[in-house]
């Protein structure tokens, strides 16, 4: 994997999101943990409400618009509502956040 630095852990509220700017389009970083992060597609594939301004709970976020609920883990959508975000591989490297810049290239080739 190739790695790019993104963002800084302590520039993430606990809990909470940032938004970076990639090829692929706004991937959102959402801190769980004190030294847990996930990165994820920003839109929801519902109403295309952006994820990063919604509510991170456990390892879960919720859309602002429609309240759809989305695993940080797995992208799937929970309970009713059927959907799916675009998860990626990240990693911390003391503070810095860590993006496998791999993955989104050949999401975005797709």
């Amino acid at each position: 994997m190739a790695w790019i630095d993104v963002a800084d852990i302590n520039d993430i509220p606990l809990p909470g999101a940032r938004v970076v700017k990639t090829p692929l389009g706004c991937i959102g970083l959402f801190r769980t943990g004190e030294a847990q992060v996930y990165a994820a597609s920003n839109t929801c594939p519902h109403k295309g409400g952006p994820l990063s301004e919604g509510i991170v709970h456990g390892t879960s976020v919720t859309c602002p618009l429609h309240n759809m609920v989305f695993d940080l883990n797995t992208g799937l959508s929970k309970g009713a509502d059927e959907g799916a975000i675009q998860t990626f591989p990240v990693r911390l490297d003391g503070t810095r956040l860590l993006l496998d810049s791999e993955s989104i290239n050949a999401r975005s080739a797709a």
